[in-house]
């Protein structure tokens, strides 16, 4: 065993000493600063102002809604979708975001097909199907992490209450330990409390932000409890178990599904596949049919055919509990 300089030894120790100390003055001085702002959008806002109900104007207008938390544009349904899609920047952001999308789309078209008519069609589609298509998958992602998020919520709420908080005090403690998506709607709910909304609109307003499914079994829980008594802690103990034990049926069935899933893509890709392999081995091999109307016709069908039995498959393995 080579001899080691013990210089080195008190070098690498001094080292290590150092590295230490500045771990734990960062620890001991920025560590729950950090945290403050990693937990959620409304703690970081907090972090910076202490006027709870200015942040709560600005949550709301960042996620599309004026002031007093009502809808901004006249079409409920896009604006409904704008909101749960949870995009910062509301309508301005949408707005150019879409425009850019549409630029891009035309020039790319236009350079790669060398057809103003195909740059406008495909500008048009972009235009219009394109912000309807990003907000339901902003949704639908949403959605998903709050759901996942969800019974958590409820398991503190449910420990708040039994140590003898009030409801609001237990929102309150969820929107302080969280992450968002969940962190920051219950935040906005205790705002809207602290500041005359009775906790039934309050939670109303929370479902019609994020329009999560296990929210009305939430919210209705709530409203009876507000309205009759009884054991709220005891009642939400037991939805948390029932949204868990729907959590895994989902993926029980997801993970039975997935085998048919992936034998489906697999087969519906491989003719395309091999239509592209065969076109860069031998450019010709279609060249004698394509002047022909049927074979466009016939791959037309073809086409169609696939996508209605692909759309049969999904729906087939995809269902709501």
């Amino acid at each position: 065993m080579p001899d080691i300089d013990p210089v080195y030894v008190i070098y690498a120790l001094v080292a290590a000493s150092a590295i230490m100390f500045g771990e734990g003055a960062y620890l001991l001085f920025f560590s729950a600063n950090s945290y403050r702002k990693r937990v959620n959008r409304r703690l970081a806002l907090l972090n910076d102002t202490s006027d709870r109900e200015s942040i709560l104007v600005q949550l709301r207008r960042e996620r599309g809604l004026t002031s007093g938390g009502d809808l901004t544009l006249p079409v409920m349904s896009f604006n409904r979708l704008l909101v749960q899609s949870g995009m910062s920047g509301g309508t301005t952001r949408l707005v150019i975001y879409t425009l850019l999308a549409g630029v891009l789309v035309f020039c790319a078209v236009l350079v790669l097909r060398n057809s103003m008519i195909e740059a406008v069609l495909a500008t048009l589609a972009t235009l219009t199907v394109g912000p309807l298509f990003a907000l339901k998958t902003m949704r639908s992602r949403r959605q998903k992490k709050f759901g996942g998020q969800f019974p958590d919520a409820i398991d503190i709420i449910v420990r708040s209450l039994r140590a003898g908080h009030p409801v609001p005090i237990a929102v309150t403690m969820v929107a302080r330990e969280m992450q968002d998506p969940i962190g920051s709607e219950f935040g906005i709910v205790a705002d809207e409390i602290t500041y005359g909304a009775d906790l039934e609109t309050a939670m109303r307003n929370l479902y019609f932000r994020v329009g999560q499914d296990d929210l009305p079994l939430f919210v209705t829980a709530i409203a009876i409890q507000g309205s009759t008594g009884g054991n709220l802690g005891e009642i939400l103990e037991n939805l948390s178990a029932v949204i868990r034990d729907r959590f895994k049926m989902r993926r029980k069935i997801k993970a039975l599904a997935s085998e048919g899933k992936m034998s489906a893509m697999l087969l519906s890709a491989l003719p395309i596949g091999m239509f592209f392999v065969i076109q860069v081995v031998s450019p010709d091999f279609y060249g004698s049919v394509w002047k022909y109307e049927l074979t466009k016709l016939g791959l037309g069908i073809a086409g169609a055919w696939m996508v209605a039995g692909n759309l049969l498959m999904f729906r087939m393995v995809n269902f709501k509990i």
